[in-house]
């Protein structure tokens, strides 16, 4: 308002310097008034719409690669060194960090499966072979212990279980859901670690009432089930990290909304050509027929 009464004036043969006095304004802000009204406005960037929308969509989680294939996949080519400008010009930063709890009980006399699966992690169809493991989940009442089953081919997971404790029922649990879910054939390979719960006899004669063949990995060897172990980190950075619940309840529902509506269905996975787990198998079930049948 005084910015324009001064323009009016000035208009009429006045100074800035006695307008600015008379209406007791500084002359420097009297320019910098003038700068921002002679300033070209900004346009709106279709691309920065679109970029923050599909940011904010996958809960802030995504980096500049899993971007510009959402960006794509809505037809809007953009290289992937601008939208890494437009993030950082934008304040949208993944939020990583990293922490652990070791979980697994490898000191007892139960019996140890060989190590099967020997880190052969790209099966060439579902249902061939599954890991399993156990993880932790931080509340204000207390932990929550979380227990998933994998399958290999699609990085989908296919069972999951939550207790405030680690019993064998946990990963039997688990487990049974994958099975009521998939109704594998035999021969699967169900790999984990050398966990208690793992080589326990209920969990053993799970595995065996399904025909399934039981693989753990070495002593110490993390690198045995590191798709797994991939899979809860990223669990942990783009989800139970930025949470602060406030109970078991709160985090079994949030948990498994992240599960079913987001991982499995919606997450762009990298190894499996920028396709959530779920479209992954879709077209892969697809095209399996034609590669069989000889049709290009």
């Amino acid at each position: 308002m005084t910015y324009r009464l001064v323009r009016q004036l000035q208009q009429k043969a006045y100074s800035v310097a006695y307008l600015c006095r008379l209406l007791s304004v500084s002359r420097s802000g009297f320019y910098e008034a003038q700068k921002r009204a002679e300033a070209p406005a900004q346009k709106s960037c279709p691309v920065l719409v679109q970029l923050k929308a599909s940011f904010s969509a996958s809960g802030g989680c995504y980096g500049s690669r899993r971007l510009r294939k959402v960006l794509q996949a809505q037809g809007i080519e953009v290289g992937l060194y601008k939208i890494r400008g437009l993030m950082r010009s934008n304040g949208l930063r993944s939020a990583w960090k990293r922490k652990f709890v070791h979980t697994t009980d490898s000191k007892h006399d139960l019996p140890i499966a060989e190590n099967v699966l020997n880190r052969q992690f790209e099966p060439e169809a579902v249902n061939k072979a599954w890991v399993a493991d156990i993880t932790y989940i931080r509340t204000r009442s207390g932990w929550l212990y979380l227990a998933v089953v994998l399958d290999l081919f699609s990085r989908k997971v296919v069972g999951w279980s939550m207790a405030p404790n680690m019993p064998a029922e946990l990963v039997c649990s688990a487990m049974q859901l994958a099975i009521a879910q998939r109704q594998p054939p035999p021969g699967l390979i169900a790999h984990s670690d050398r966990g208690s719960q793992y080589a326990s006899v209920s969990y053993r004669a799970l595995l065996a009432r399904n025909d399934m063949q039981q693989s753990m990995s070495r002593k110490g060897n993390c690198w045995d089930n590191s798709v797994m172990e991939r899979f809860f980190l990223s669990l942990k950075m783009e989800r139970v990290w930025r949470r602060d619940y406030a109970n078991h309840a709160e985090a079994i529902r949030d948990i498994t909304e992240y599960i079913v509506g987001f991982y499995n269905n919606e997450r762009l996975h990298s190894k499996l050509g920028y396709l959530p787990p779920t479209d992954y198998e879709r077209a892969m079930a697809w095209k399996q027929p034609s590669e069989v049948s000889g049709i290009s």
